[in-house]
């Protein structure tokens, strides 16, 4: 029998949930189911349903008045997310050009004590913003999300608004990651380049009082010790008059207070506890325990704002030993991993929750503990990793910039925000285990690079000192010993032996893997010294000593993860990739007989996803690995 109390809760949950999707607010698409992923701010509506989407080639929309448009001439009705290259494999969908998206959306409330703001979780690659015909605002950069306050000046708050944003893919080599030509004048880039909304859009509704950001961050001395766990809320107060609120955060059940405070007109106030948790469940592969935390931020008086932010953490511990060992809870890690790209034939980067969930699957059925990819991954990524104790090299996409660019300290502010960006949005995440600050830049770095790792590492370690940092290097021997590595803790490997020639035939042989592996070993002797890549393309039975057969890719992971298990001071290894993905237009991938622009050394087929015969190979050499130890004492 349902008691009087939980019957009036459900009743105003209902009406609650009525208020949000009235039929103004439903024909206009905002809508508090299919988020997309579930921890963050509680005042998130989707702004789905329809938008109206038309190319720009000419450049010329802006003169022209996209952004005060009232007809739907020249617009095409279309969803967000959406990559509107998602089908089109040309030299020109690779080079990027400029698409307009439109959406009209009414508030849900026209009272003026509420701001609004509109997220954007990713947008590829260069935003301008409109409201009602006015610029807002705008980003630069791609994978990571970003807010734009709309103006209570110029929302219509009984009527309909008109959000336009600009869109410009155009690639430049001082972009991330970095496009040009090749001397043949076909574009370069390490992945298809889909233009788009690439990820939701929401609308955030802010009662005066907002919550900025939210730290949930575990610190465990040892397996057995009891854990503190840092809980920090950062305020923001919208409106024009101070408003005295009080936190409270119940964490794994257990409620207390998290501090009060007046906060003063368009100013912030921080809040932070250390939690004590006596026997701690401890997150990690094969028991992602996780412990619900809840922020509440609650005013006074009639009216009283109501604000909240959920968060799934996972109490766990990630410590290098002085050998360079990498312990995830006093364990040693070993751990086995696949590279992903967020990549659909018909949807292009614009996955949705089913492909998602389709991943984090595969990767628990080939057995694999971890996840790299070359940029931040969407958050219902993170969650959905968080929950199956899956972990993540958590990268941005600073991937093969010329030292040239590098220099440039535009380039390096951008990186450096970048990185800032990835940290604040996933570090709640227990699955992410390294921040990785880079990919494939100059085997010899010089000064350059060498400023920009150093500062990256320690821009890193202030904004959280809990986690390593590393970075993915092409693995050649000529390479040799680099000090301006010293900084970052994880040396990750991209070492294709036996697959690329590599400068001059280095890594032709696939016979000079192990001794270079040490010789690696040797120069780093501190550090945790990874495989972050290895991989062969395979699209067609045939001879084994044919590059390209599934034949030579089987025989390839059998050597390759053989040499690996030899290694008992190598802290992991990562495939490359989980799934195919398209790459550029005239994409070889050391394949004599390529399928350009597809990337086949994946172990899934682009499309239907079938497994290839090395799935097995890998599966089986995965499951003879003990990806983590008994404690080390």
């Amino acid at each position: 029998m349902t008691s009087p109390r939980t019957l009036l809760t459900l009743l105003v949950a209902f009406a609650a949930a009525f208020a949000v999707t009235s039929p103004a607010a439903a024909q206009s698409g905002i809508s508090k189911t299919g988020l997309g992923y579930e921890t963050g701010p509680d005042n998130r509506l989707l702004l789905g349903g329809e938008w109206l989407f038309r190319l720009d080639k000419t450049g010329l929309g802006d003169v022209s008045g996209f952004q005060k448009q009232t007809t739907r001439e020249g617009w095409a009705p279309t969803t967000v997310p959406n990559a509107w290259n998602a089908t089109d494999t040309s030299v020109e969908s690779m080079t990027g050009t400029i698409g307009w998206y439109r959406k009209d959306f009414k508030l849900p409330s026209a009272s003026k004590r509420f701001s609004y703001v509109i997220r954007f979780e990713s947008v590829n690659y260069r935003a301008k913003v409109w409201l009602n015909g006015k610029p807002v605002g705008g980003h630069t950069g791609a994978y990571l999300p970003w807010e734009v306050r709309l103006p209570a000046g110029y929302l219509k708050r009984d009527g309909t608004n008109r959000l336009v944003i600009r869109v410009d893919n155009r690639r430049y080599p001082t972009d991330f990651p970095p496009s040009g030509l090749t001397a043949a004048g076909t574009p370069t880039g390490g992945w298809w380049n889909y233009g788009g909304i690439l990820r939701e859009v929401y609308l955030r509704q802010i009662d005066r009082v907002d919550i900025n950001s939210v730290i949930v961050r575990p610190e465990l001395d040892c397996a057995a010790c009891d854990a503190k766990v840092l809980v920090r809320a950062t305020l923001r107060n919208y409106s024009d008059s101070p408003e005295r609120v009080r936190a409270t955060v119940n964490f794994g059940g257990k409620p207390m207070m998290l501090g009060s405070a007046i906060v003063g007109a368009k100013k912030f106030a921080t809040f932070s506890r250390r939690i004590t948790v006596r026997n701690p469940k401890l997150w990690e592969p094969g028991s992602p325990n996780l412990y619900t935390t809840r922020i509440s931020v609650r005013g006074r008086g009639e009216n009283a704002l109501r604000v909240g932010w959920l968060v799934k953490t996972g109490i766990r511990s990630i410590k290098l030993q002085p050998d360079g060992t990498m312990l995830l809870n006093g364990k040693k890690l070993n751990y086995r991993g696949m590279g992903i790209h967020e990549d659909d034939p018909n949807l292009g980067f614009a996955i949705g929750s089913a492909q998602r969930r389709a991943i984090i699957a595969e990767t628990k059925e080939i057995g694999a503990t971890l996840l790299r990819s070359h940029y931040p991954l969407h958050p219902q990524l993170h969650e959905l990793a968080d929950e199956a104790g899956i972990m993540i090299w958590s990268e941005i996409p600073v991937y093969a910039v010329k030292t040239q660019y590098l220099k440039q300290a535009a380039v390096r502010q951008l990186a450096a925000k970048e990185l800032e960006d990835n940290i604040v949005a996933n570090q709640n995440h227990p699955s992410v285990i390294v921040w990785s600050i880079g990919n494939e830049l100059s085997s010899r770095p010089g000064p350059v690079q060498g400023y920009y790792i150093a500062r990256a590492v320690r821009q890193a370690k202030a904004l959280d000192p809990t986690r390593p940092v590393g970075i993915a290097v092409a693995g050649y021997p000529s390479a040799g010993c680099q000090s301006e590595y010293g900084p970052v803790d994880v040396i990750g490997i991209n070492e294709y032996f036996g697959w690329y020639p590599g400068p001059n035939g280095v890594i032709a042989d696939r016979d000079s893997l192990s001794e270079y592996l040490d010789s690696v070993r040797a120069c780093y002797p501190t550090k945790s010294v990874v495989v972050s890549e290895f991989g062969a393309e395979a699209n067609r039975s045939g001879p084994v000593e044919e590059k390209g057969t599934f034949e030579f890719q089987q025989d390839f992971v059998r050597f390759h993860m053989g040499v690996y298990a030899s290694k008992p001071w190598l802290g992991g290894a990562v495939y490359w990739a989980l799934r195919e993905f398209r790459v550029r237009p005239g994409w070889e991938g050391g394949n004599p007989r390529p399928n350009s622009p597809v990337h086949e050394k994946g172990l899934l087929r682009f499309g239907d996803s079938s497994k290839k015969p090395a799935w097995l190979d890998m599966q089986q050499a995965i499951l003879q690995t003990q990806q983590l130890g008994p404690p080390v004492t």
